[in-house]
């Protein structure tokens, strides 16, 4: 947010303040660097929108993108085999993940040929099995729901997780409608012309960064010198006579106040409900509804002769990776081929494989241990991708988020509401709540909230601050 206030509103009178003793939140890249081994323990890749491309090539890292093969397939675990998912409309009648019938029903429902909604807020699993049938959600919706927020569709409200979609029916009365109608509003209202600066993807696909994603924090923060403050933990925050807000943090220098006009928390919800209740009970409340279910990122290394001869392109583990729906009796959410998808991630004969375990359907990952998760792991990823009599892995990180990714649960958007509103009728303006559960869960979604957190800010600062 500060980077974008600077670089897209002129705001430079900043301080960005992190309770840990590094930037980047939960981005977390880690390396072997002896021996060629380099991974990620938090978010692993982006979208390469173009807020996300702005925020890098105004760090200086346009030329250490790394954009994965957009060709390269993705796989969903159905019936004991890895098969692939259509990455382009012309896939669909040759794909085996549906049968025909069930292609048929998702054709039909995506035309508008289904039940009406029900006038509620739907679940994910609701929205997908009245539009689009079982089979769409069973074989890829469920397991989509379970790799992105190791979610449980029941659950999860698909206009707040899902948003552009649940609008698509919302505008245009069917999938197909609403599709064509964002086609045509376009035309009408054509976007500005693009950053010239910025590179273009080449089709639909994931980026990262030459030395993984730390370096965009890293980037930033020394861009912002000694605008950033590494471990300073906020203890309160109190409204001042003029407007703006008192903060006090624990540092290493001891104690230190700070006055500022406008404050922005990306803390975690539960952080943000705490620090709060003494400003707004309404809004700490609100705040301390939404829930995070602990995940593990477990990241190992195979000899290529592993894998399986089956699973094989070209003699090489080729794609994205693959996820695995809860039917299908695998522990694992999914596994993401990492040495493939970016390059020099792993030496030469070996490949990198970054598992997730755990999530709202399986929270007792939290009382496993190390040696338990990797043995989960391995003994999951020998059933479909790795021959069983292969040897053991090298296992190079096991991260266990207690708290790792906010659930948008049906009634979350209200909630969220509920919070800012609550602050804005105790006078807290120019007090801003950010962050993954704000945004999104999604890296490119925090970036694209900082854009968002930016603007507000400079509004309210041209508006209200310096009158």
């Amino acid at each position: 947010t500060a980077q974008a206030l600077a670089t897209k509103h002129g705001v430079g009178d900043v301080l960005v303040t992190e309770a840990r003793a590094r930037p980047g939140g939960n981005i977390t890249t880690a390396e072997r660097a002896g021996e060629g081994y380099l991974w990620e323990e938090g978010p692993n890749s982006f979208q390469p929108s173009d807020p996300v491309l702005t925020m890098a090539v105004d760090s200086g890292l346009k030329d250490d993108l790394v954009f994965g093969d957009p060709n390269a397939p993705r796989f969903v675990l159905w019936e004991g085999k890895l098969r692939p998912v259509p990455s382009k409309p012309g896939d669909l009648p040759f794909f085996d993940l549906m049968s025909i019938p069930g292609k048929l029903r998702a054709g039909l429902g995506a035309l508008g040929v289904r039940p009406p909604p029900p006038g509620r807020e739907e679940s994910v699993e609701d929205f997908v099995r009245r539009n689009l049938g079982a089979e769409v959600f069973e074989r890829l919706i469920e397991p989509f729901c379970s790799g992105v927020y190791a979610g449980d569709p029941s659950k999860l409200s698909m206009k707040a997780a899902f948003g552009k979609v649940w609008r698509l029916e919302d505008t245009g009365g069917s999938i197909i409608g609403g599709t064509i109608k964002t086609i045509q509003e376009r035309g009408k209202n054509p976007k500005p012309p693009r950053d010239p600066r910025l590179p273009t993807p080449k089709g639909q696909t994931v980026a990262s960064f030459r030395k993984g994603l730390t370096m965009l924090p890293d980037a930033i923060t020394s861009r912002l010198g000694s605008k950033v403050k590494l471990s300073w933990k906020l203890t309160s925050i109190t409204k001042s006579d003029n407007k703006g807000y008192a903060l006090v943090y624990e540092t290493p220098e001891g104690v230190v106040s700070v006055q500022a006009k406008t404050v922005v928390m990306t803390i975690p919800s539960y952080v943000a409900s705490d620090i709060l209740r003494p400003l707004s009970s309404d809004a700490a409340d609100a705040l301390s509804i939404f829930y995070y279910p602990p995940v593990a990122a477990v990241t190992v290394s195979y000899p290529k002769e592993a894998i399986r001869k089956e699973c094989l392109i070209d003699g090489e583990l080729q794609g994205f990776g693959q996820l695995h729906p809860r039917s299908q009796r695998v522990e694992t959410l999914g596994t993401i081929y990492s040495s493939s998808l970016f390059p020099n991630r792993a030496p030469a004969g070996r490949v990198l494989l970054l598992n997730y375990i755990g999530g709202s359907t399986n929270t007792g990952i939290v009382s496993k241990t190390e040696s338990e998760l990797v043995e989960a792991v391995d003994r999951d990823l020998r059933k479909m991708l790795i021959n069983p009599r292969a040897v053991d892995p090298l296992v190079l990180g096991v991260r266990v988020w207690p708290q790792a990714i906010p659930q948008f649960l049906i009634g979350h958007l209200d909630h969220l509401e509920a919070a800012k509103s609550a602050l804005g009728k105790g006078g807290y303006d120019g007090l801003f709540l950010g962050g993954n559960y704000v945004a999104g869960v999604a890296l490119g979604r925090c970036v694209e909230g900082a854009y968002e957190s930016a603007s507000q800010i400079s509004d309210y600062l041209t508006k209200y601050a310096y009158k």
